[in-house]
């Protein structure tokens, strides 16, 4: 048996590129067109992070975190990786966890964000929004496998973050909210880099 540190994560994938991007492909097709749905909800999502709506803005992203744990990681990523509902679990909890800061965490002590975070947290909605699920396009594969903010998960985590530097947060809540999307983002990256290596 070869020692653990030969190993590399590409020895951990457990499916090709092309798997994957066709499991987009059948998902996407399936749910048209509730991928303009998840747009108008990503778009109000930007309005109410902007605006500092702290209630709205983290309910949406109840919504979608919940949405993704049942629709896309229990219901399809399974079917290729042995992990997803262990993930699906992970995207749950963060699902409830938004939904009751929605609720509990709006207090008159909330930190506003300074100028920097608004603007950190701008961009990476954006990119959550417009340029990751465009980044397949570019690179030659088709509209249909498009990973979408609020029905895939890399977007909807990035998004997330995003949301999360733009929405005041509540002393006693805001670390809760970080530790899953930014696992996730960080799977999300080595697994892309991965693939693309080995594409």
């Amino acid at each position: 048996m070869s020692e653990w540190w030969t190993y590399s994560f590409s020895d951990f994938l457990l499916f090709s590129p092309r798997t994957y991007h066709r499991l987009f492909e059948l998902y996407n097709t399936a749910l048209w067109p509730m991928h303009l749905a998840a747009l108008l909800l990503g778009m109000a999502l930007l309005v109410a992070a902007w605006r500092g709506w702290a209630r709205a803005g983290r309910a949406m992203l109840a919504a979608c975190w919940l949405w993704v744990a049942w629709a896309f990681l229990w219901q399809r990523y399974a079917t290729i990786n042995w992990a997803a509902p262990w993930f699906a679990i992970a995207f749950a909890i963060e699902g409830v966890l938004l939904l009751l800061a929605s609720v509990f965490a709006s207090a008159p002590d909330a930190d506003a964000p300074d100028r920097g975070r608004r603007l950190a947290g701008l961009g990476l909605l954006l990119l959550a929004l417009f340029v990751l699920p465009s980044l397949g396009v570019l690179q030659g594969r088709p509209w249909v496998q498009a990973e979408v903010f609020g029905m895939a998960p890399d977007p909807t985590a990035a998004g997330t973050l995003g949301a999360l530097l733009l929405l005041p947060a509540h002393r006693g809540w805001k670390w809760l909210l970080w530790p899953v999307p930014l696992f996730w983002c960080a799977l999300g990256m080595a697994t892309a880099w991965t693939m693309h290596a080995n594409g």
